[in-house]
């Protein structure tokens, strides 16, 4: 380790290191013990007093001192003869606070990411670490001493005062959350515990809080997105459920209920699986489910065929998304409902050749390049379209085509046009 990295690890420790002129000031200084140099500089002056002014001589220690309410072990010497003889060097290293007995733990506790503080009775900070300081933007020389007036608004102060007083009252500790001002005037949140100690001859306050303020800004976030997410399921006007793991409807808004043909309440608690008509599309979202509460994907959009409460059916695209496990809630999947078809009877099964016929019109093929494609008389195929019209109630070959897509017996986003239970494009079935 070079002299960089030792000084870079005294930095984070509650020591001080110095090389001073003959006059005590610190030339180069370092270490965690203090938050500036002006610390450093009394410090050093402190220690020329105790040991007998300006005048006074160093041995190699180390010996104890007292500065400012903490108790240091000290060691100072001169580096000898030489190009820097007027000069001395020291390290001290904190070995408690103004109690006696308590530097153990001021030790610790000053390294503490945790806000910690001791305030008398009166409100006056006796101790504090480096974390607590930071919360009021100042450092812990100047914090302590002083009342807390000088650093909280009136309201604030009063409040904090008065549970001080509850907890010397009561003898007992607090556990609470509490707001307080930031340096740059915006709301800060903490949580933790206050209570009871002695302190040397004093019955005091002591506290150990940890900055929420980041947690409770993002839960708030999270607050308004979920309201945000309300009000788009009510007012957008989206088909929209939001189901469990198991498939279960939780959350739906009116416009998936009126979509449905049911009531809202009957709609919650039922299963997404009895709202689907026994269609190819549901083993395939089977699958896609299996991967989205499997955590194989995020989201997925698939075609599906609803089953409403009149018992007729539609075609819809399904977009779904996971929902993160949240604070007392389950993982979820939301589905939203886009390019709804429209509602139908379900028809009575067509043959092999009636849907090859579909495929073929929906191709642009011509009545004879049909028979020739089937093999079938020019008849054959004029007769299969003229019941073809009469039972898909489509007047022209246009609207054949597009009856064909929209009650599902041909399958979307496929070329060349097939059947939707097709396994193969050249599959009748």
């Amino acid at each position: 380790m070079d002299e960089a990295d030792f000084k870079t690890l005294l930095a984070t420790l509650p020591v001080s290191w110095w090389e001073a002129d003959d006059g005590s000031g610190p030339v180069e200084s370092g270490g965690g013990a203090f938050a500036d140099e002006r610390a450093v500089r009394r410090f050093l002056e402190a220690l020329r007093a105790d040991l007998g002014g300006p005048s006074a001589r160093f041995d190699d220690g180390p010996y104890q001192a007292r500065f400012e309410g903490r108790t240091f072990d000290v060691n100072w010497w001169a580096p000898g003869e030489g190009e820097r003889r007027r000069r001395s060097r020291g390290v001290a290293v904190e070995v408690g606070g103004a109690p006696a007995g308590t530097g153990a733990y001021t030790s610790f506790a000053d390294l503490s990411p945790a806000a910690l503080f001791v305030r008398d009775p009166a409100g006056r900070y006796v101790w504090a670490n480096h974390a607590y300081a930071h919360l009021y933007g100042t450092t812990r020389d100047r914090l302590i001493g002083r009342h807390l007036t000088e650093f909280d608004g009136p309201e604030d102060a009063a409040r904090f005062l008065a549970l001080d007083d509850e907890v010397l009252t009561g003898g007992h500790s607090v556990r609470h959350t509490l707001v307080y001002r930031r340096t740059d005037g915006s709301p800060g949140h903490a949580a933790g515990y206050r209570f009871p100690v002695t302190w040397g001859a004093l019955r005091c306050v002591a506290g150990i809080y940890v900055d929420v303020s980041e947690y409770t800004h993002a839960l708030d976030q999270r607050r308004r997105a979920e309201e945000d997410l309300r009000a788009l399921r009510d007012h957008s006007g989206l088909p929209c459920v939001r189901l469990s793991a198991d498939g279960v409807v939780g959350e739906a808004s009116t416009a998936a209920a009126e979509l449905l043909r049911v009531r809202l309440r009957d709609l919650l608690g039922s299963p997404a699986d009895a709202l689907l008509a026994e269609t190819p599309e549901r083993a395939a979202l089977h699958a896609i489910w299996d991967d989205l509460t499997g955590g194989r994907r995020r989201s997925a959009q698939s075609t599906a065929v609803l089953v409403d409460g009149d018992r007729r059916r539609r075609r819809v695209w399904v977009h779904l998304s996971v929902v993160s496990r949240a604070r007392g809630r389950d993982l979820g999947v939301w589905a939203v409902v886009t390019r709804p078809g429209l509602s139908h009877e379900p028809q009575l099964a067509l043959t092999a050749a009636q849907v090859r016929i579909l495929a073929l019109l929906a191709a642009g093929y011509t009545n004879a390049g049909i028979a020739e494609a089937l093999r079938l008389s020019r008849q054959t195929v004029d007769y299969h379209l003229a019941r073809l019209r009469r039972l898909l109630g489509a007047a022209t070959r246009p609207a054949l085509v597009a009856r064909a897509y929209v009650l599902g017996i041909l399958a979307p986003h496929s070329w060349p046009p097939r059947s939707t239970t097709a396994a193969h494009p050249l599959s009748t079935a």
